[in-house]
């Protein structure tokens, strides 16, 4: 039946001893449910040394019984929707493996082999040294080299690859300039990784957090909040992940499942889907499926919740005070919602949350007496995320050269607690020789269990195995990633999405009878703002000839001022990140209620980042909130302004009077021509 296939080529002789093929999916880390109507298989190569690697180049994959199922020659298997049992087999000429799939009223399962020899990410374990273990833990950033982004591989980064055994790396905007140049970075990153696969991961949100220079700049979760829509959640998640995964990109740490319940909040804001923890569950868990089984990893963060607080986690160490019951019920319930629905990760928060874990340390700072970080907490970590949400996948730490940590922690401190806590991730570690030096210490002295490695180590590798990721014996060649790459990336199907996102999520919150404005019976449009306000002309001017520019964030000058009463229409643009710059003592809003003052029946303002910026001028004619300063959401608020958009979108956060005591508009508010 299988005569005539060949060896498999380039297997190492790092590989050989005994090679023995195996359908991963038999592995007993695996799910035995099949979700979709096609499902990806991989063949092993297993190896006496504990190794194991993917191989893909002649083989024969066969289906049974093609009446249940088919599959083709790279072990994609596609449901035909029938009832019964089919046998999928996998030969390379010298050994072969089977697994069963039986489908009965439209749900599929895996009957998978039963025999030790699956099991070979616990064989893999028992042959791996401490170095190597502590290096699957470990996920730095090479962000920078001497001075320079990173853009290529160089033979200093190879090295330290090779030399830690690294299990990730985690990529920024820098390091991601074009398609092609992305897809060769990753690339060499994979072959300088011997042993596993290599976990390639970036923030990818969408939004004011999008790393990728060549892809689709989608608005954002709080516009996603805006639209109400899971289908349309999921989509982006989806879009996102195939971006991602045509680069070779295999992990997103998004989405953001922070409940942003606190308008004051510097870091989170418009990274949210909103304030309430419904919303914030329905379309996380559906951007988490798209995002999934577009292939990629996905990770929920920044867990236990950091929307309720008032200090960015990168410059101090910020505190949540409520109580369990209340976190329960707001802030962990999108987590558990994720971890319901199999989120692959989840990454963690640098603040306090001394209602759950009231132990304190000594700040390397400054002596103080402070409450231990979630990051660095086993209650959170163990007792709370493990045995009581009942996660089972893979815990990563946020970034741990953030002020939150560094002030307070020393580095291989900072690691071992996070270790101990039960990370399986130390992301982002501040020196990595220090740091990995300093945990094969700590399991040499006892501070750190062997097991308690272990444990991470067999996440860690069964993630990748859900994923795809393993060393390859053969590697597609470049080119031809390159390409399929570059007609995934920003290609017009994920632009129309684009598009259609921003322009349901425009909010009309505010309209004293001024928009619609018909474009033909005005002769002049006056754009004001200083931060990303020349997007907002561009696209104002895409609708009309005469639109001039006032670039200002301070109070208008006597001529200025003149612009703005001989105009028909003025259009204000307003950016805020932090609750100073939305107060009316501060230079921005000072202009604009001068602005609104002089000219007040003819102008509207457009809130290109958070919603709240109207607490600042509720005197105003008419006020969008846009979430987003992506230039589709530019060309939507443009287009709502003129008519063409008929804005739909819904408020996902309260907006309240300055002083938090009187709710200007409600959440869920939101008008329509």
């Amino acid at each position: 039946m299988f005569a005539g296939v060949g060896k498999a080529e380039g297997i190492s002789t790092q590989h050989t001893g005994t090679p023995g093929l195996i359908i991963a999916q038999n592995m007993p880390q695996f799910s035995k449910d099949i979700n979709g109507e096609t499902v990806d298989l991989a063949a092993l190569l297993t190896s006496k040394d504990g190794t194991y690697v993917e191989v893909a180049n002649h083989l024969i994959w066969k289906s049974l019984n093609k009446k249940i199922a088919t599959v083709n020659n790279d072990g994609l298997v596609r449901l035909n929707g029938k009832n019964g049992t089919t046998m999928i087999i996998v030969t390379d000429g010298k050994s072969f493996d089977k697994i069963g799939i039986h489908v009965k009223h439209g749900k599929a399962e895996f009957l998978k082999q039963k025999n030790p020899k699956y099991d070979v990410i616990s064989k893999a374990i028992k042959s791996m040294t401490v170095q190597e273990k502590v290096g699957q833990m470990l996920m730095p950033d090479f962000r920078n080299w001497k001075g320079k982004p990173v853009t290529e591989m160089n033979d200093e980064i190879r090295e330290l690859v090779k030399k830690y055994h690294l299990g990730g790396v985690i990529l920024f905007r820098e390091n991601v300039v074009t398609t092609e140049q992305t897809v060769r970075l990753v690339d060499e990153y994979k072959k300088a990784n011997e042993d596993y696969g290599l976990l390639v991961s970036i923030d990818q949100e969408g939004g004011i957090v999008t790393r990728l220079q060549s892809g689709t700049d989608f608005p954002g979760n709080m516009a996603l909040g805006a639209t109400r829509s899971t289908e349309m959640a999921e989509s982006v998640g989806h879009a996102i992940g195939s971006e991602l995964h045509s680069l070779g990109i295999n992990m997103n740490l998004a989405p953001a499942l922070d409940v942003n319940n606190n308008p004051d909040n510097p870091v989170i804001g418009v990274r949210s889907f909103g304030e309430d923890p419904q919303l914030v569950a329905d379309l996380g868990t559906a951007y988490i499926k798209g995002l999934q089984n577009s292939g990629m990893a996905a990770t929920a963060k920044h867990f236990p919740g950091h929307g309720d607080t008032a200090v960015d986690s990168h410059l101090g160490l910020p505190s949540v005070p409520h109580e369990k019951e209340r976190l329960l019920e707001v802030e962990l319930y999108p987590f558990q919602q994720a971890i319901n629905n199999n989120i692959d990760a989840i990454l963690t928060a640098h603040v306090t949350f001394p209602k759950i874990d009231p132990t304190t340390v000594i700040s390397k700072k400054d002596g103080t007496e402070i409450n231990l970080p979630a990051t660095l907490s086993y209650e959170v970590l163990t007792n709370l995320v493990r045995k009581e949400m009942g996660f089972k996948g893979v815990i990563s730490t946020d970034a741990l050269n953030m002020k939150a940590i560094v002030d307070h922690f020393g580095p291989v401190d900072t690691a071992i607690r996070a270790v101990n806590a039960g990370t399986d991730i130390v992301l982002m570690p501040v020196g990595l020789e220090e740091v990995a030096n300093g945990l094969y210490e700590a399991v040499e002295n006892g501070e750190v269990t062997e097991t308690r490695l272990n444990q991470s180590v067999e996440r860690l590798l069964t993630l990748k195995a859900n994923r795809g990721i393993y060393k390859q014996v053969s590697e597609t060649p470049i080119e031809e990633k390159i390409g399929h790459a570059e007609e995934v990336v920003g290609n017009q199907e994920h632009k129309n999405l684009e598009n259609e996102v921003a322009r349901k999520s425009i909010t009309l919150v505010k309209n004293d009878n001024l928009l619609p404005v018909n474009k033909n019976e005005i002769d002049s449009v006056v754009v004001i703002g200083n931060t990303y306000i020349e997007n907002l002309q561009r696209a104002l001017a895409a609708h009309h000839s005469s639109v001039e520019l006032i670039k200002a964030d301070k109070p208008l000058n006597g001529e200025q001022l003149q612009k703005v009463k001989d105009a028909d229409l003025v259009v204000l643009g307003t950016h805020t990140s932090t609750v100073s710059g939305r107060l009316p003592s501060s230079p921005q809003m000072q202009m604009v209620n001068q602005v609104i003052e002089a000219a007040p029946d003819k102008t509207v303002a457009v809130g290109i980042r958070n919603p709240y910026d109207i607490m600042a001028f509720p005197e105003v004619s008419a006020y969008l909130a846009q979430y987003s300063f992506r230039d589709a959401s530019f060309r939507a608020a443009a287009e709502t302004i003129f008519g063409i958009n008929n804005p739909s979108g819904k408020l996902p956060v309260t907006i309240y009077e300055n002083g938090l005591e009187q709710i200007l508009y409600p959440f869920g508010h939101g008008k329509s021509y």
